[in-house]
């Protein structure tokens, strides 16, 4: 089993490679499992220049951003309010929100961008917003807690 690193155009991925039969590869992305066909087996006599290709480098993570997720998330376990999360991977682009707000069901609270498309994530519940996880720029992957409204 295999185990990358790597960041396409700003965003994070994890990847897995659990086992190569044929040509299909089982893969798993950021927690997503998929079976990548090979359309073309990989000759490696062919006429494509040789690369060298090295192991890829720990991404390093802010030390501030593991401290402070655990600090939010207290709230939810607590049972102070409902959790809104993230509908699938991507990058929060904008909260719209701030902790005091209140909202109504069905307002937009921030934007999540996932495959080059832009999400509006909107409240499931009427409440005031109890805490906020995620800021602009980071990389949520689905099901993560964004914000909660009591």
């Amino acid at each position: 089993m295999n185990k990358y690193q790597y960041k396409v155009q700003g965003v994070d991925y994890d990847v897995e490679i659990e086992e190569v039969e044929g040509n299909v590869a089982k893969v798993v992305v950021n927690g997503v499992r998929f079976d990548v066909e090979l359309k073309q087996p990989i000759n490696p006599t062919s006429t494509l220049k040789k690369v060298r290709v090295e192991a890829p480098k720990t991404v390093a993570r802010p030390s501030v951003a593991p401290a402070a997720a655990p600090a939010a998330e207290k709230p939810v376990a607590a049972g102070s309010g409902q959790a809104i999360k993230a509908p699938l991977p991507g990058t929060i682009i904008d909260v719209k929100v701030n902790v005091g707000d209140t909202v109504k069901q069905g307002d937009v609270v921030l934007v999540l961008e996932a495959m080059k498309m832009q999400n509006n994530i909107e409240s499931e519940y009427s409440g005031t917003v109890t805490s906020i996880t995620v800021k602009a720029g980071e990389s949520v992957m689905e099901g993560s807690v964004l914000l909660t409204i009591g």
